[in-house]
């Protein structure tokens, strides 16, 4: 397998985002998720001077079901990631893996002029950015 070569995160990344309220319950976030068929969320700031969130389906397998917490019982913001790790639309699938592997992280938010365009993970990168003929 061989890298392409150019791609970047825009070329790959979700750009289809489904932003909540941290105050929400897990089980209304996992509604929402299944609603949209995302496996993350990101969580609003609070103002401007805030960072984003993110909330993952394992973040509530590992920290809500696993610990056989009722998800009905538990806040977004007792589980989720913030603030999150954003990367650059133009940064390259390269770097951005390479990012990916040194902060133990599978998920980034792409942030353009202070806006949440997008969403990119290691499935993303594999399967939009490796020539797989």
């Amino acid at each position: 397998m061989k890298e392409q070569p150019g791609i970047t995160v825009r070329d790959v990344m979700r750009t289809s985002v489904t932003e909540v309220d941290g105050s929400i319950d897990v089980m209304e976030a996992m509604r929402v998720m299944k609603r949209v068929g995302a496996t993350c969320l990101v969580v609003r700031k609070h103002h401007e001077h805030d960072e984003y969130g993110m909330v993952l389906f394992s973040d509530i397998a590992k920290q809500v079901i696993a610990r056989d917490r009722a998800p009905e019982r538990v806040n977004v913001f007792e589980i989720m990631a913030k603030p999150v790790i954003a990367v650059r639309p133009d940064m390259s699938l390269r770097n951005c893996a390479r990012l990916f592997e040194r902060f133990g992280i599978s998920h980034a938010l792409v942030i353009e002029d202070d806006a949440v365009v997008g969403i990119v993970s290691y499935y993303l990168i594999v399967l939009g950015g490796l020539d797989l003929d």
